[in-house]
């Protein structure tokens, strides 16, 4: 692996950190305003992931949109993260005990489950994608009392990946690294916590493969071996912009209980196609506010050669 350049990863760290500050000296609308900037700019000079935007879009809804209306999506995904982004800043001055209400909706039943299952001491699994504004999601449980330990992927850039992981924790949230972290996953759910993933990531070549719009998708089969073992309901959620400026509906569409199932070496396939046929059930509500950016196909199952493809003949030991 390529050794990244120290000076070069503090000069990006130094960046963020000048417009992480501007952006939290302006009021959210100016903020709104700045990030659609940001999101014209970068649309015009990432050309590598507006194609994968592209590309994807096309995967996941065949001809149902038209190469002009992908594009109108993948502008509108660009800003949607940019608006992300900026909102994060200013969640811990927006978001409350006291205020929380003035800009989020809670939809369905099953929160009072979720909640419940906390209140009584027993772990829980909560999950969803690169969708709306998950960050804001996992401050939200803070919010109510029940601090998210949160598993992502250190960032590459030291710098910022410290400062990133300070800032989330600062919002109530404990964070756990995907790579080297497993022992602490244990830890929350033995002793009856919440443990959250981001479950829409590419789990390369030896993940297991479920279907995601149409196609085989590589997913990591760990959220559903540890639900197995731990009893833990897995719960899908989201939180989706309905606007204007800072307003969101947060629900959990379904919640996975692996003690419902039938205790055979299928069940966590079938978690596992389960969640993700969640997440593209909330996705199809409006596109726009995914991340379509990431090669979320990038693996795909490697072909097997048939049996009497591999016993025939070759020309040469046939005599042809």
């Amino acid at each position: 692996m390529r050794k990244r350049p120290p000076l070069l990863d503090y000069a990006v760290y130094l960046v963020v950190r000048l417009i992480v500050g501007f952006a939290q000296a302006l009021s959210i609308e100016q903020s709104y305003a700045f990030a659609r900037l940001l999101a014209a700019i970068l649309y015009r000079v990432d050309k590598r992931h507006r194609q994968v935007g592209m590309d994807n879009l096309k995967i996941a809804f065949g001809d149902r949109y038209t190469e002009a209306q992908r594009d109108l999506i993948v502008r509108d995904v660009y800003r949607h993260f940019c608006m992300m982004l900026m909102e994060i800043l200013h969640i811990p001055r927006k978001l409350h005990p006291t205020t929380w209400r003035d800009r989020i909706t809670l939809v369905g039943q099953e929160k009072i489950q979720v909640l419940d299952r906390l209140l009584n001491g027993g772990p829980v699994i909560m999950l969803t994608g690169h969708y709306g504004n998950w960050e804001m999601a996992g401050y939200l449980f803070g919010v109510f009392g029940f601090p998210p330990n949160s598993v992502a992927r250190a960032l590459d850039n030291p710098y910022l990946d410290r400062f990133l992981k300070s800032f989330r924790e600062r919002t109530g949230q404990k964070m756990i690294p995907k790579t080297g972290g497993y022992d602490e996953m244990l830890d929350v759910l033995r002793s009856g916590k919440l443990l959250s993933f981001l479950a829409d990531q590419d789990a390369g070549q030896n993940g297991m493969f479920v279907d995601f719009f149409g196609r085989p998708a590589s997913t990591h089969k760990a959220i559903a071996l540890l639900a197995i073992e731990h009893h833990a309901p897995v719960v899908v959620g989201y939180a989706r912009r309905v606007g204007p400026g800072f307003r969101y509906e947060v629900g959990c569409d379904v919640i996975i209980d692996p003690d419902e199932l039938t205790g055979t070496a299928d069940d966590a396939r079938l978690i596992t196609q389960r969640f993700t046929t969640a997440l593209e059930t909330i996705i199809r509500r409006d596109p726009s506010q995914y991340l379509w950016l990431h090669r979320r196909w990038k693996h795909q199952p490697k072909k097997r050669v048939g049996r009497k493809a591999a016993e025939a003949p070759s020309s040469e030991s046939s005599g042809a």
